[in-house]
């Protein structure tokens, strides 16, 4: 059976080119700490180039990098982190300066006790409940939550930053643009790395006035060929270019991809009697399914970025990060300090969760790698950002010496120069202790935690002894996840009928096994479609292909699990006709949950699922989520 991402063969169409000295691919951390150290050092003070175009001569490198989302700051996140690299970058910062941005001041990690008796909880975690329900009285336990009495100093964050990454990514852009010396095209997909003899030599923008299927319509236009020297990839875990020259080139010998996450979170206004202050970072583990953690960062104002992860390894058939999060909000610990808030905006987001392990090929011939798609999150320290930049920094002082030294951009220049820093660098050496610390989230959330404890104790000594399953490995079927507590007529009969109303199953099967419904409230409680509405406008401009592409129909009729629909962030994904979901990209906010959520292995690489995601404009426009 052929990929019908690759057999269907075009006629040739003929291509404008444009030559830059370098082109990068996204626009995140990884790309504004690369941008920001060239910039640094192109111009003299005289303003005359300190280094030379190869394609413009007498004017310095040109530069440009193209971003997918309509601007530089939509489709990203809240976070915290430590900010050792950036504030290197920016020795004199000031959190003030960038919106939504506070030191951290207070952190507490917290374990949920469940308030409904609902959630699909071990022997194990059902007995320690138990336990601390019982000894409440000599417990840190408040409103249902055990506070954790020592937070290891992995997961530490005191003295760094609580920020939106979108309202960071937008003032690095505007100081990056300020200097002229790189262009930064957002709206702007790129469709495919241009690969000549192993050796990648620019990028292929995206057609557009085309139809969902990308056939030519009036107004078509090609997507230019952009010839570089070196080409930055820096798009993310689910960018397609990453993916692209992954599918092309391997991946290193024992390395591999099978840890995921869909990270939902929302941007609330606090209410007016909310104690809590700016800098406060809470973490949660246990609720709503021992599988998902939560958190909660106070920004400056009583604003605040809450949100839940939903991994990889969570068994269930019905993995709606949506509805889970209302629960979570729910939580009387948390509901205390959100009961009287209001929606700002919210978003959804893919983490690659495999850390160091998912380290692709760094540099080629031509091209180099940075940033999260590059395998640099710390999977012991939940952190990402400050890892990315500095993939960034180092690719930048790399490219510099090279520059410098008129030297090629080689695979073996690459790694004498970009790949020996980050060698030598707390990224590698911290990301190395980190490397096998979630394991043991393969066999079960105890052993996990243990098995992080070990990492975290031994500094990467001891790990939980686990060998990481693909995630469709750990999907049950709805029949074997609800065996003892939904009949099977009832699954099928709620199967038909959700079909029918061109919905997921999962609201229904929550409901059927006794979570109880969301008490809608109009301004932070809201239905799914309510949010896309009010917390963030969805764009999907006209002229584009379909970016969700399901390459064999004939096997999606077949799947009777269909998480593509239950894990889909803006309920793009529906029931369709003869069993094939049905795509809306007029909802999709491009996290990318999709492709790692589909059960049924492609037939040629069983690393790969049935689903594409290929390039595509629009997606959400929030700069704060």
């Amino acid at each position: 059976m052929s990929d019908p991402s690759t057999s269907c063969q075009t006629p040739p169409i003929d291509r404008q080119r444009m030559d830059v000295d370098i082109v990068c691919v996204g626009f995140g951390p990884a790309t504004g700490g690369f941008l920001t150290t060239l910039s640094r050092e192109l111009m003299s003070a005289d303003s005359t180039p300190k280094l030379e175009s190869s394609v413009m001569p007498g004017a310095p490198p040109q530069i440009i990098c193209y971003e997918r989302a309509d601007d530089i700051g939509f489709s990203v996140s809240g976070v915290v982190t430590r900010a050792r690299g950036i504030r290197k970058t920016f020795p004199d910062l000031d959190p003030s300066q960038i919106p939504m941005c506070a030191p951290v001041k207070h952190e507490k990690v917290l374990y949920l006790l469940d308030p409904i008796g609902t959630s699909r909880r071990s022997v194990t975690l059902r007995t320690v409940d138990t336990l601390i329900r019982a000894f409440k009285r000599f417990l840190p336990v408040e409103s249902g939550a055990f506070e954790l009495p020592y937070i290891p100093p992995y997961l530490q964050k005191h003295g760094g930053l609580v920020m939106s990454i979108g309202q960071f990514n937008q003032w690095v852009g505007a100081q990056l643009m300020n200097t002229g010396t790189a262009q930064i095209w957002p709206g702007t997909p790129v469709a495919k790395p241009l690969i000549e003899n192993d050796r990648v030599i620019g990028v292929q923008l995206t057609d557009q006035g085309t139809d969902k299927t990308g056939s030519p319509e009036a107004g078509f236009m090609p997507g230019m060929n952009i010839h570089a020297a070196l080409t930055v990839v820096g798009d993310g875990p689910v960018g397609p270019i990453g993916r692209q020259i992954d599918q092309h080139f391997g991946m290193p010998q024992g390395h591999h991809k099978r840890d995921w996450a869909v990270g939902m979170k929302f941007v609330v206004n606090l209410p007016e009697n909310c104690p809590l202050e700016a800098g406060t970072v809470l973490h949660t583990l246990g609720y709503p399914e021992p599988e998902i953690f939560g958190f909660l960062y106070v920004y400056p104002d009583r604003i605040a970025s809450i949100g839940i992860f939903v991994p990889s390894w969570f068994e269930s058939p019905v993995r709606t990060a949506y509805r889970y999060l209302q629960h979570w909000m729910l939580h009387p610990y948390l509901w205390r300090y959100l009961n009287g808030g209001t929606l700002r905006s919210w978003g959804a987001k893919t983490l690659g969760e495999s850390g160091r392990r998912g380290e692709p090929h760094l540099v080629g011939d031509g091209y180099a790698r940075i940033g999260e798609g590059s395998g640099s999150t710390n999977v012991l320290t939940g952190s990402g950002v400050d890892e990315a930049w500095v993939t960034g920094v180092q690719l930048g002082e790399a490219v510099l010496e090279l520059l410098g030294q008129h030297k090629p951009f080689t695979k073996e220049n690459l790694e004498a120069t970009y790949v020996k820093r980050r060698r030598a660098s707390w990224v590698e050496a911290e990301g190395r202790v980190a490397e096998r610390a979630r394991d043991g989230f393969h066999r079960g959330v105890v052993t996990g935690l243990i098995g992080m404890a070990l990492t975290g104790a031994t500094k990467g000594w001891l790990a939980a002894p686990v060998e990481p399953r693909h995630p469709t490995e750990h999907l049950l079927r709805l029949e074997k996840y609800y065996q003892g507590r939904v009949p099977l007529h009832e699954i099928e009969k709620l199967r038909e009928e959700c079909a029918v109303k061109a919905v997921g199953i999962h609201s229904a099967l929550m409901d059927r096994v006794g979570w109880p419904a969301i008490p809608h409230d109009g301004k932070l409680l809201l239905s799914h479609q309510d949010a896309l509405l009010l917390g963030g406008k969805v764009q999907a401009p006209a002229g584009y292909a379909d970016h969700v592409v399901f390459l064999y129909p004939e096997l999606c009729e077949k799947c009777g699990t269909k998480i593509c629909i239950e894990i889909c962030s803006g309920q793009a994904i529906t029931p369709g006709g003869n069993g094939v979901p049905a795509f809306d990209r007029e909802k999709c906010i491009h996290c990318g949950a999709c492709i790692w959520n589909c059960t049924t292995p492609h037939p040629t690489d069983p690393d790969r699922g049935l689903i594409e995601f290929r390039a595509g404009a629009g997606g959400l426009h929030s700069a704060e989520n």
